[in-house]
């Protein structure tokens, strides 16, 4: 049954189809669009033809919204025209995006201890059917893989078998939130565990393609990762706390910091390659964690004759650090 049922469910279904073909996400683009889909049925003629008017009504700020907010919500349409643009099926304008909104977001603060209990309760997952035992394999380890590597959730989501290399420990990373192809090389106990996981996974999963398959095939989605993810983390630290899968990264980037001082002030060399195996673009995305580290930004402002706000800019948040 179609998903879609505009003028040009046809050209959306094309669209989303390709994107899964590619490997890329589509989970996410696939239901915007639905909306959108939704609501040019309900606001223009049966059957009506893509028009530049429906676009740019869809992507008015709505009066509940925020600037980032609404950017969020209309990427997938404007990666719709682009790829309707590049095969000449429409000559509509992709909408713009508005400046969005400064905002600082401070990261979760883990404990060594909140940490130790999270991954006993991911190591202790109960079940017997063939998704749970799939489930008790991929946490332990997909997990540990955020924590000890730094890479983005989407990253770890998307990751496929042919982009892992088990012997030398370093992931080609290529799915990512837009950013350009990067390695990331793991510490060896961490490949170690790969290993395992991926011997063991195979007696369940056999010729996947996905090195964290789901039970259904394909890699498993951004809220399957975000809901687990808080059902572990409560279990294993009650409930008060607004940690999320996200942070894990955040994490990786403030504890390598912290080691810093330790070695010496080698600020370039270590910022260069810390920005470069977290995917960064922008240095200043990298610099972000400097200004939530205090005592390593007081160093730096103490021996640098740079202004400090200069060289430690406010970061936008949706950068996507």
């Amino acid at each position: 049954m179609n998903t879609y049922h505009s003028g040009f469910a046809d050209l959306i279904q094309m669209f989303v189809d390709n994107r899964k073909a590619s490997g890329m996400g589509y989970e996410r683009y696939g239901y915007d669009l639905h909306l959108f889909d939704k609501f040019c049925v309900m606001n223009y003629p049966p059957l009506a033809p893509l028009r530049q008017e429906m676009v740019d009504a869809w992507c008015t700020k709505r009066d509940t919204e925020l600037n980032r907010t609404r950017n969020t919500r209309i990427r997938s349409l404007r990666a719709f025209i682009l790829f309707l643009q590049k095969r000449g099926l429409t000559d509509i304008s992709i909408p713009e995006l508005l400046k969005p909104e400064p905002r600082n977001y401070i990261p979760y603060a883990f404990t060594t201890e909140m940490l130790q209990r999270f991954f006993a309760v991911c190591d202790n997952l109960p079940g017997n059917r063939p998704d749970q035992l799939i489930k008790k394999m991929v946490c332990p380890v997909l997990f540990r893989l955020l924590y000890s590597s730094g890479i983005r959730t989407t990253e770890a989501r998307l990751l496929q078998r042919k982009d892992v290399d088990l012997e030398h420990g370093i992931l080609d990373i290529q799915k990512s939130k837009g950013y350009d192809q990067h390695y990331v090389a793991l510490h060896e106990t961490m490949t170690s565990l790969l290993k395992r996981y991926d011997r063991a996974i195979e007696q369940l999963q056999p010729n996947r393609s996905w090195f964290f398959e789901s039970p259904n095939g394909g890699g498993y989605t951004y809220q399957w990762l975000q809901c687990t993810f808080r059902k572990i983390w409560d279990k294993a630290n009650g409930c008060g706390s607004k940690a999320i899968a996200y942070d894990l990264r955040h994490n990786y980037a403030i504890e390598n910091i912290n080691r810093w001082k330790e070695d010496g002030f080698e600020f370039s060399n270590k910022l260069f390659y810390l920005s470069k195996s977290m995917g960064h673009r922008k240095i200043a995305s990298t610099l972000y964690y400097y200004s939530i580290v205090p005592r390593l930004a007081d160093t730096i402002q103490r021996q640098t004759e740079t202004d400090f706000n200069l060289m430690v800019p406010e970061v936008d948040y949706e950068e996507d650090k």
